[in-house]
């Protein structure tokens, strides 16, 4: 029993926390539009923390709350259209969550990939990223962790289902999320 009691005692003591930089991290986007071109965009409200086990990013947990009405594409009209019930419906929606379930690391160096939930609007589906992570930066400041990770959704999968043939809004939205951590 005490030796149960120490290996979850020092367990306990290697977890690191880290809090997302949203001064340092962006979260983005990418949709074909009228099977031409590409419309980009990004969350600008958002909160996320990292638990580690030391270091180390193997089982690390991944826990992300967006603030959808904080979408940008730089056009006004568009992004309105996008905060309503054609798209995301904000109002009655108003936060996309990311929680993992695990993390891997890969056959190659500082590559990962982080398995989890997401929920947009009232969908929840698993989802894969690829992850490359940057490394640590140790400074005066403290200590920083950086991430870059991308995954392709389709946007049907989540109630998100404005033009149905894809013919303008394009099927598949690429997300890819630079990240900056602080250790807590």
């Amino acid at each position: 029993m005490i030796l149960v009691a120490m290996a979850l005692t020092i367990s306990s003591y290697a977890q690191t926390q880290w809090e997302v930089d949203p001064y340092h991290s962006s979260l983005n986007f990418n949709i074909t539009h009228s099977g031409i071109s590409i419309v980009n965009g990004k969350f600008l409200d958002y909160t996320g923390k990292l638990t580690t086990d030391g270091e180390a990013l193997d089982n690390a947990n991944v826990e992300f709350t967006v603030k959808v009405k904080s979408i940008n594409t730089n056009v006004e009209k568009r992004d309105n259209h996008l905060r309503s019930a054609d798209f995301f419906e904000v109002e009655k929606y108003p936060n996309m969550i990311f929680k993992s379930t695990k993390m891997v690391a890969t056959d190659q160096p500082d590559e990962y990939l982080l398995h989890g939930k997401l929920t947009i609007k009232d969908v929840t589906k698993d989802v894969v990223f690829d992850v490359h992570f940057g490394g640590i930066a140790k400074s005066a400041q403290g200590d920083k962790l950086g991430v870059e990770a991308k995954t392709t959704i389709n946007r049907f999968d989540y109630n998100i289902n404005f033009d149905p043939d894809a013919a303008g809004v394009g099927q598949d939205v690429s997300i890819i999320v630079h990240l900056q951590f602080a250790k807590k």
